[in-house]
């Protein structure tokens, strides 16, 4: 097992008893481990910031506030230094395929026994590439319009990344400004901004640039 003295660690999942796991898992691994949590994208964001310098982020695909890839695509384009490794209930191999096509370090399922969670830390502290068994890289990859989709929300900043989210779950600009606590001037100016940035004309089309990125197969929606 690795060993360590201060070691940072990000694990951001909503789901307690999974994140209480992990964190077992990975003082099994790194003794003396630091280990900051995230439940939500706003806690995320706020984890994130002040801990830019941690050796791994376990991002889970969906939380609330953010769901699929969008989360996984803006923290490697805004934080290219921390590595991220997905974890995730969803073990399609088309889906564990994508996740490492959009920059993930690795792919754990959550049905992995504790066992192989230590192992898939090790092997991606080390510097590997850690993949559940038979899966095949090669099989596909991700189509143009999903990697030019990912790449213009790396344009994005928190704030409008947090708005797209919030289009994509339906809410109208009066209901994020309400969540938000600002002005429904503030979410125009935003949607503006990020209609442009994603080189969309109107809010449907930018909800459906945040379905492309579910974890489903590209085009479907969940």
């Amino acid at each position: 097992m690795t060993q360590s003295d201060s070691r940072n660690f990000i694990v951001a999942d909503d789901h307690p008893l999974f994140r209480e796991a992990l964190i077992h898992a990975i003082h099994n691994c790194v003794p003396g481990a630091v280990i900051h949590e995230a439940d939500s994208l706003a806690s995320l964001y706020e984890v994130v910031e002040a801990n830019s310098d941690a050796d791994l982020l376990f991002l889970d695909l969906h939380m609330p506030g953010v769901s699929g890839f969008s989360a996984l695509a803006y923290m490697r384009n805004n934080h290219e230094s921390l590595p991220t490794v997905v974890v995730s209930a969803v073990d399609d191999p088309a889906v564990i395929r994508r996740a490492i096509q959009h920059g993930a370090s690795g792919f754990i399922p959550k049905s992995s026994p504790i066992r192989t969670i230590e192992a898939a830390i090790d092997a991606i502290l080390q510097g590997e590439v850690w993949l559940p068994d038979n899966i095949d890289l090669g099989a596909g990859g991700l189509d143009n319009e999903e990697a030019r989709i990912a790449a213009a929300m790396s344009a994005l900043t928190p704030h409008q990344f947090r708005v797209l989210m919030m289009l994509g779950e339906g809410l109208l600009n009066k209901q994020i400004a309400y969540q938000l606590g600002v002005s429904e001037a503030t979410i125009k100016a935003h949607v503006t901004a990020i209609l442009r940035k994603m080189q969309v004309t109107n809010r449907t089309q930018a909800v459906l640039a945040v379905q492309r990125l579910n974890t489903k197969e590209p085009g479907l929606v969940e």
